[in-house]
């Protein structure tokens, strides 16, 4: 299990070796799905859900019939909140804005229809900016004095037009204009795990396009929902918007931590505003089209 203690909202990958059938099992309560990474040897990559209280968590695995039992720790998420002031239309869109979001919807869901396999990724992902986030993955959401969501992906401030990196290998699966998150690149890195860069100026990359980890794919931004200039960088494995910082430790490709095994900091000051509740369902932007702003 790597790394050995995570937050809610963390990309965890197991691995499971000497075993000459695939593994199966759970993770928080969600199946694992495994590719071969060598003779005898299995990966998997999931979600811990926001939601996951602290403690140890509920890992179950079966490998040639017989059960394991790898430790996890989840350590408390700490999300914080951020408050913004964004044009109204951004509340509460125009009729004339819906059919645009409809259409938008309709493409993404389109790009993530992709097929299970090993990762396209050669090596570590890397976050496409060096620099400190604006607002962190998890952070509540209160536009405009209401709170309206949670924020799944991380707020990098910088320039208009400076050059946006891919995060990893993959194939381009969605470039499109989108009413919410603005000019916006989905890539897919195989293994259930896709990318996206949102609010950008501009897009260098098309659909099906093959890159490569650093390859320019377009220019930060402040297209869509946006309060100014930043790429807005979020990660979705299997499913769910993780934490991308802590898919930036982990190397798919070997199974090996490419960072610290320490969970990483939260950017910003506690805030007493309390998240939703766990039942709450995930806001719009889980979709993407839909991307809170920084």
């Amino acid at each position: 299990m790597a790394p050995a203690r995570a937050r809610p909202g963390d990309a965890v990958l197991v691995s499971v070796l000497d075993t000459a059938t695939p593994p199966s099992g759970t993770l928080a309560d969600r199946p694992l799905r495994f590719w071969p990474a060598g003779p005898g040897r299995w990966l998997a990559v999931t979600p811990l859900p926001t939601e996951t209280p602290p403690g140890p968590a509920a890992v179950a695995l079966l490998a040639d019939a017989l059960p394991l039992a790898p430790a996890l720790e989840v350590v408390p998420a700490n999300f914080l909140s951020t408050r913004l002031d964004v044009p109204p239309r951004f509340i509460e869109p125009p009729a004339s804005a819906r059919k645009r979001m409809a259409l938008d919807q309709a493409a993404i869901k389109k790009a993530y229809d992709r097929p299970f396999g090993p990762p396209l990724v050669a090596g570590p992902f890397a976050v496409p900016l060096d620099v400190e986030p604006s607002g962190g993955y998890g952070d509540q959401r209160v536009y405009n004095g209401k709170v309206t969501g949670v924020h799944y992906g991380l707020d990098l401030p910088s320039p208009a037009g400076t050059p946006v990196g891919a995060g990893g290998d993959g194939e381009v699966v969605l470039a499109r204009d989108c009413y919410m998150s603005g000019k916006t690149v989905l890539i897919w890195h195989g293994a259930g795990v896709f990318s996206a860069s949102f609010h950008l100026s501009a897009m260098e990359v098309k659909g099906g396009d093959l890159v490569k980890r650093g390859q320019v794919i377009g220019r930060v931004g402040s297209t869509g929902r946006s309060t100014g200039p930043h790429l807005h960088w979020g990660v979705k494995v299997d499913g769910l918007w993780v934490d991308p910082r802590s898919i930036a430790r982990l190397d798919l490709a070997s199974g090996a931590l490419s960072g610290p095994l320490e969970a990483p900091e939260r950017p910003g000051p506690p805030d007493p505003v309390v998240p939703p509740p766990p039942s709450a369902p995930p806001p719009p932007a889980a979709d993407g089209a839909a991307a809170p702003p920084r």
